[in-house]
């Protein structure tokens, strides 16, 4: 199985990241949740990957994947918004290429927005647990 080592950036402090890799099966509900966990925010807000990184276009995208249609299936009764589940969908589905980029956004009020880029491609090595955080630069913001 491969793996996938994505560079985490904040699109307003581009300099404070966050290096992790993962299982190339992991969902973008997971992935979501280790991204917020590497900069130790809570994971109590929805969110969603979209491909336009553009910060006021993004929900322009052609690619989108959010939380909403995941809480719509399960019976929560929000507008739909043509984006396709995090909880369903793998990283491996998303990024083909390295260079390839998402834009992750979570919590819609506050709009912390992140730029999700893969660096490369590795191998699962059995001895260790994923995901890993493997490098962190810069002193991530206040959530709150």
């Amino acid at each position: 199985m491969k793996t996938y080592i994505f560079k985490i950036s904040l699109l307003r402090s581009p300099k404070i990241t966050r290096e992790i890799e993962v299982l190339e099966n992991i969902s973008l509900y997971k992935l979501a949740e280790v991204i917020i966990d590497s900069y130790n925010f809570d994971f109590d807000h929805c969110f969603g990957f979209f491909s336009k990184i553009q910060e006021n276009q993004y929900f322009d995208s052609e690619k989108k994947y959010e939380l909403f249609t995941d809480l719509i299936e399960e019976g929560e009764n929000l507008e739909p918004t043509g984006a396709e589940s995090v909880k369903k969908t793998k990283a491996k589905d998303v990024w083909s290429n390295v260079g390839d980029k998402m834009m992750f956004l979570f919590d819609y009020g506050d709009s912390w927005q992140f730029i999700v880029e893969l660096k490369s491609f590795g191998s699962k090595d059995i001895s260790k647990k994923y995901p890993l955080v493997l490098n962190k630069t810069g002193k991530a913001s206040r959530q709150y």
